[in-house]
């Protein structure tokens, strides 16, 4: 099901607080956008690697700001369940981010991020 304008831009706030966050190298603004459970996972020399999402904030916290860009490419919808991906860049590095996002009362949340480095 295709997401209605409001459910895509509540969307995008929270694709927003990710990206923000990483811009300004500050990881307390990236975990708004993230369940405490959530994992971060992508397929490294054949073999799958899965993280806890704390993982990235660190790398955002050692790292310092980044130049971040992204465009939604999918965006699909299920009352309050999303699956969302994004081509983005951080720095020079461009990325396929797919991301499962769950409605909870306080706003999306993204519950997994599964990436692939181009």
């Amino acid at each position: 099901m295709e997401a209605t304008k409001e459910q895509r831009q509540e969307i995008i706030s929270t694709l927003e607080l990710y990206a923000n966050g990483a811009r300004k190298g500050n990881s307390k603004e990236t975990a708004m956008a993230f369940a405490e459970t959530a994992t971060m996972s992508w397929s490294e020399n054949g073999k799958l690697k899965s993280v806890p999402i704390q993982d990235m904030f660190k790398i955002i916290d050692e790292h310092g700001p980044f130049k971040v860009t992204y465009e939604i490419s999918s965006l699909k919808i299920a009352k309050d369940a999303a699956l969302v991906a994004i081509e983005s860049e951080f720095d020079q590095n461009r990325y396929t981010d797919m991301f499962t996002m769950v409605k909870t009362s306080e706003g999306w949340k993204i519950l997994s991020k599964v990436y692939h480095l181009k």
